[in-house]
């Protein structure tokens, strides 16, 4: 799960490093006793590695008010698997061929075989859930996973629509991304003994660390190089899903701009070279890192009445650290 770590993310990750260390064991076991076709997919799946930042965030939130529980790395490993079996439905839907410089499951096994891994991976998430023994993690995953269903449906239906809103942008990121942030930091103070102010205030930080985390991923597809991010420059333009670089872009030029032109003829380059030109050649991007910045505000703000403790640290870090990853 954890491969190519920086030093900031090594730091962060330094007071639950044992704990994610059980959390990638159990999501590597899980290939074992199945059918050889089962072993090899979920092997690829994990082979592939990752950042983890949900499950680190699920126990750092879990250990703010005591040592941490084995429910919490339950937890963890349920996060993780419900980040993963997303990533194989989207792949699936947008026709992806690359996820971290690798062939997606859809590209190298086909699409059948990708719905069906992708469903037993969402299935594998809620056996995890349900051995938290806790109603109330339990339900708040199940509405994740609607919250996350009913993101992809949002960003489906307004494929290729160049009046897309910024409201309607922040509702699907919030749903698509930021859901599944709340939601980790949430159940891990829950499952950690957390009183409920701090509950409450580790779900607001959650809100506001994921949707930084989607901004700066919307920047990266359109600043990064292909060999960066492990997937085309522009990827998701190409797939007619406008993200809040594109959408200022058009806001600043709503008569002339190459993005309805490209919605409109997806198969001609040059208006998606022309688009991603105009973005990197303007303020836009310094514009979207100030937005993301003002989430990763908030969220040290909602870490301020917390007890001071190392797990506290690396959430501050972590906020930080979200508008300066590469990848």
């Amino acid at each position: 799960m954890l491969k190519n770590l920086d030093p900031t993310t090594t730091q962060i990750y330094a007071p639950v490093r044992q704990e994610l260390a059980q959390v990638e064991t159990r999501l590597r076991d899980l290939g074992q006793g199945q059918e050889q076709h089962l072993d090899d997919l979920l092997s690829y799946l994990f082979e592939r590695g990752g950042k983890g930042m949900r499950p680190a965030l699920t126990l750092l939130a879990s250990k703010l008010f005591g040592k941490g529980s084995d429910a919490a790395v339950i937890m963890a490993v349920a996060v993780e698997l419900l980040h993963i079996a997303t990533l194989i439905h989207d792949d699936t839907v947008d026709n992806s061929d690359l996820r971290r410089g690798q062939q997606t499951i859809s590209s190298r096994w086909g699409r059948n075989v990708a719905v069906l891994l992708g469903d037993y991976v969402f299935a594998t998430s809620a056996t995890f859930v349900c051995d938290t023994h806790n109603v109330r993690v339990i339900r708040r995953f199940s509405e994740t996973i609607m919250e996350l269903s009913s993101g992809q449906l949002m960003e489906f239906f307004n494929t290729r629509n160049p009046d897309v809103d910024r409201k309607t942008y922040e509702g699907r990121i919030f749903r698509k991304t930021a859901s599944l942030f709340q939601t980790a930091a949430e159940t891990g103070a829950i499952l950690g003994g957390a009183p409920e102010n701090a509950v409450q205030a580790l779900k607001q930080y959650g809100y506001n660390v994921g949707m930084a985390f989607q901004i700066v991923d919307d920047i990266l597809d359109v600043k990064s190089t292909a060999a960066e991010m492990g997937k085309p420059v522009g990827n998701d333009l190409l797939q007619g899903v406008l993200t809040l670089p594109t959408l200022m872009l058009l806001e600043r030029y709503p008569d002339d701009n190459p993005i309805p032109k490209l919605f409109a003829a997806p198969d001609q380059r040059q208006h998606l070279d022309k688009a991603l030109s105009m973005i990197q050649n303007s303020d836009i991007i310094d514009r979207c890192y100030a937005d993301a910045e003002a989430y990763c505000r908030r969220a040290t703000s909602d870490l301020s009445a917390l007890p001071f403790s190392p797990s506290r640290d690396s959430l501050l870090t972590l906020a930080g650290y979200v508008t300066t990853r590469r990848k």
